[in-house]
């Protein structure tokens, strides 16, 4: 009886050291974490990116690592057109390319998560910006798509309305935007972050910033 007690418990210390990342893992990712915060620039971003990567290539069963080294390619697009119109494929197609991979990857393991969905919005509203009057109708319906179902994952995540928010308040008012209608989805982000609880740390957590700023908006 000894023996088995022993044997159940050498298992179940086993399995809790498998289930948990590991000391350097966490180290590593509260740093590159910590360090979005305050990158803004496309090279800020993309070393970010790169670091994200690293860790996901260590902890290949981890999507946290995946999805952030996304969401850093992302923005890091977005900061490198710094809001010029046109055609910008030449810029935004091949770091679009690395962030979809990177979120293939994250869906292949959490694929009912509400972030990775808003990843997956964000990623097609990047594909549209690279030339919008050329690819609207294609990736309008795909981010639109995905935003729904990050909606239907978890209504109460505060960054789905801040997308919600963002598409309201930049889009033209001829094409059904309205910014007074995006100041409320950020007051509603707001709202939402009051109560909002990350499952970890390491757990996306963004955005408060940004609602707060744009809802307070005279």
């Amino acid at each position: 009886m000894k023996k088995v007690t022993l044997l159940l418990v050498c298992t179940a210390l086993t399995l809790l050291a498998t289930a948990q990342p590991n000391a350097k893992y966490t180290s590593r990712m509260t740093a590159l974490v910590a360090e979005m915060d305050t990158a803004r620039t496309a090279d800020q971003l993309t070393r970010l990116a790169i670091g994200f990567e690293r860790v996901a290539n260590a902890e290949k069963k981890e999507w946290l690592p995946y999805y952030y080294a996304a969401l850093c390619n992302i923005n890091a697009a977005y900061a490198s057109i710094g809001g010029k119109m046109g055609d910008n494929t030449a810029i935004t197609d091949p770091t679009a390319d690395k962030a979809e991979a990177q979120l293939n990857s994250a869906l292949a393991l959490t694929k009912e998560n509400s972030e990775t969905w808003l990843i997956k919005k964000q990623l097609a509203s990047l594909r549209m910006m690279g030339n919008p009057m050329a690819r609207y109708m294609e990736y309008g319906k795909v981010a639109e798509a995905a935003l729904a179902t990050a909606l239907k994952l978890d209504a109460n995540n505060p960054r789905v309305y801040i997308l919600q928010a963002r598409d309201k308040y930049y889009t033209p008012e001829q094409f059904g935007g309205s910014k007074a209608e995006g100041k409320k989805l950020f007051g509603k982000a707001v709202d939402l972050f009051k109560v909002y609880k990350p499952e970890t740390a390491l757990h996306p957590n963004w955005g408060l910033g940004e609602a707060t700023m744009f809802a307070n908006i005279k």
